[in-house]
């Protein structure tokens, strides 16, 4: 086994012995969840409604549909149930993990359920979406594990994946270095600039970005960052 192998099964192993609750995914911090998810809504709300400006002047119409949206990396589907079928009307729910996918179907989704159109058990460095399918892909806490070449591989992927006017949003810890290695769960931090110099030899333009608010500080700083493929 080469080490590229190891780091993605070493990954695998881990998070098979995470228990398949918010608080297992989240690492001790489930209770963060509804801050989580509040400022995910307020960061995607000018892409999904429009932005307007004074006197509820229109300055940019709505970016896509709301159709379908890509959970990658979507553990037990926290992020869609808390989130993303507030604003979608279903998801697909991509996951290594096929623990988190069964608890997610059989009991987490509860009633929610029947809008997960898909569960894709597949790790993000092989994943290949199907052409034009999605009119979001989201990505959290999960980019950490692709190495650097693989990430870059992935967004490439992901581009063909959306809709016309689709796009791909991103949030993750960031690291004051340029990259911190967790040799624990296989995963890296990378630094604000690293994410940028990625997202370009993506071929992805940056159109967003926040910080997460209301987390303890003792904790890595999130970012989000939205993302359109810069046209060819």
């Amino acid at each position: 086994m080469d080490s590229q192998d190891k780091w993605y099964t070493d990954a695998a192993d881990y998070w098979d012995k995470v228990e398949a609750t918010d608080d297992g995914v989240l690492g001790g911090f489930g209770n963060l969840s509804i801050f989580d998810a509040k400022d995910s809504k307020k960061f995607i709300k000018e892409f999904v409604e429009g932005k307007y400006g004074a006197n509820n002047r229109l300055i940019s119409p709505p970016q896509f549909e709301t159709h379908l949206a890509c959970d990658c990396g979507a553990g037990i589907g926290r992020v869609s149930k808390v989130f993303l079928l507030d604003i979608f009307d279903k998801v697909d729910l991509v996951e290594q993990n096929p623990k988190f996918l069964e608890t997610a179907k059989n009991s987490y989704m509860g009633p929610l359920e029947n809008r997960v159109d898909r569960y894709i058990c597949e790790g993000l460095q092989t994943f290949t979406p199907e052409p034009k399918r999605y009119d979001v892909i989201w990505c959290q806490w999960v980019l950490g594990h692709l190495r650097n070449y693989d990430l870059v591989q992935f967004f490439k992927r992901c581009k063909k994946g959306l809709k016309d006017n689709g796009m791909i949003f991103v949030k993750e810890n960031n690291s004051l270095n340029e990259f911190d290695v967790d040799d624990v769960d296989s995963s890296m931090t990378r630094s604000d600039d690293l994410f940028k110099e990625i997202f370009q030899k993506s071929g992805l333009e940056l159109v967003k970005e926040a910080v997460q608010k209301n987390f303890p500080t003792s904790l890595y700083t999130v970012k989000m960052y939205a993302l359109k493929p810069i046209k060819e």
